[in-house]
């Protein structure tokens, strides 16, 4: 894709964006659930289950403080950092004037989702009396990106950064359109999770036709110091360390035996996420390298051949 193929995304902004077009969403007193079961398997474990299924709903808030909370973190400090600098034109990769004004649209969009999140953070406290913990500071991502940068020369540091972001924005909106179609919750979250999901299918699309751009001029060596850190960037991105760690640091603070404490962390402990094809991630990473034409490159795909579909392996 040449820049003269270039597909803006500006119009649709301006006729769909959900910082023009959508009221503030409140959160309703019913007996809806905070967030997801299936989103935090702590509660649905045997050991929970048989020792306190009395602080569900207190895992639950304090499991939705952490989303919000991760939101925060991911469009403020990351997502904004990279869409700011390219709309300032203080990216080393040079964008066209159409490319950097859908950037500081995402700009827009990301600060309101931030700015959303905490209105449902005090919302959330204000209705359920339950103060969140203390929560994480990072990311996955907070961690992906400069593991990878670290893998290659400091003039492709940006590259790297571009594609890091733009894997990650294409894999949350996957994300937030699952947690959108769950009736379990509260409508007013299934309706936050709409409007995200909204603003979120036009950035993966920006992000994808950035990196195609980039991607199509870039010299064959650049692209094989990239396709060489993808793999460190994909065993920071998708682990679920920092979700254990949350998790075991809640079950600190219940109100329970040692026994009972053991037998969570336990639970805990044991769920795994191996980083293989069968992540249930993978599939969306592997979607957007395919649609930017990452994966057409025979050093992409042969660095990530751990990840890649083959005959006879199911996916």
């Amino acid at each position: 894709m040449s820049i003269a193929q270039y597909q803006s995304i500006a119009e649709d902004w301006e006729r769909r964006a959900t910082i023009r077009t959508r009221p503030r969403r409140l959160l309703e007193n019913d007996d809806k659930l905070i967030y997801p079961l299936c989103r935090q398997p702590l509660v649905l474990s045997a050991a929970f289950l048989e020792h306190c299924p009395q602080y569900r709903d207190f895992v639950l808030a304090q499991s939705f403080y952490k989303f919000l909370n991760d939101v925060v973190i991911f469009e403020t400090e990351i997502v904004d950092r990279t869409a700011r600098s390219i709309a300032k034109n203080r990216f080393s990769l040079p964008f066209p004037l159409a490319c950097r004004y859908d950037a500081m649209t995402v700009v827009v969009d990301e600060d309101y989702h931030a700015l959303v999140a905490l209105d449902f953070l005090q919302q959330t406290i204000a209705l359920t009396g339950i103060q969140p913990l203390d929560l994480p500071g990072q990311i996955e991502l907070s961690h992906a990106l400069p593991a990878a940068q670290a893998q290659v020369p400091a003039h492709l540091h940006d590259a790297m950064e571009l594609i890091g972001v733009a894997i990650a924005e294409n894999t949350v909106t996957q994300e937030v359109a699952a947690f959108s179609k769950d009736d379990s919750i509260k409508a007013s979250i299934r309706g936050l999770m709409a409007d995200h999901l909204f603003d979120e299918g036009r950035h993966a699309q920006f992000w994808t036709r950035l990196v195609r751009l980039y991607w199509q001029t870039a010299p064959s060596d650049d692209r094989d110091y990239i396709a060489q850190a993808l793999p460190t960037f994909l065993a920071h991105y998708l682990t679920n360390d920092l979700q254990k760690n949350f998790d075991l640091l809640l079950i600190e603070n219940l109100d329970l035996s040692a026994s009972s404490r053991r037998a969570l962390s336990d639970e805990v402990t044991a769920l795994a996420f191996p980083i293989t094809h069968q992540h249930p991630l993978l599939a969306n990473v592997l979607g957007f390298l395919q649609h930017s034409g990452l994966l057409q490159t025979p050093s992409v795909a042969q660095a990530l051949s751990a990840y890649l579909p083959m005959p006879g392996r199911s996916a």
